[in-house]
């Protein structure tokens, strides 16, 4: 049982570590920003949940315990990881959309233009008692 325990974990290991390899091989390679944030959000996430279960299945065979520590990881970063990416990627559109910063040439292209006098969803109109000089910033 324990030989079939540490091929378990140890294969468990070694995936985890290679999502997470391949996760940050992406943020280095990829050109633009957008692109930059699926490296660390989608791979390294399936990476660490690898190491996590990996932790469960050694704990509950060597000691007989069942612990919470890898539940509890995993679920702040399955909270906190897409809302850093959103929010990420909101603050690049208005970057690039105010002019702050060039968007570098990418696979996709340049991020498309709202259609008409419409812009990104996270410029919402300004409510009625607002500040003028807080109602675009």
């Amino acid at each position: 049982m324990t030989v079939f325990v540490d091929i378990v974990v140890s294969a468990l290991v070694l995936l985890g570590a290679a999502f997470v390899l391949i996760g940050s091989w992406g943020l280095v390679r990829l050109p633009s920003t957008m692109e930059r944030l699926h490296g660390p959000t989608k791979a390294t996430t399936l990476g660490l949940g690898s190491l996590l279960v990996a932790s469960v299945v050694y704990f509950h065979a060597r000691l007989g315990i069942w612990t919470a520590h890898e539940l509890l990881i995993s679920l702040f970063l399955f909270i906190t990881a897409p809302i850093s990416a959103n929010m990420i990627a909101k603050v690049h559109l208005h970057r690039v959309r105010i002019g702050a910063i060039e968007e570098p040439d990418s696979i996709a292209g340049p991020p498309p233009r709202p259609a008409g006098d419409g812009d990104w969803a996270t410029f919402e109109a300004p409510e009625q008692d607002t500040p003028a000089s807080t109602a675009n910033t």
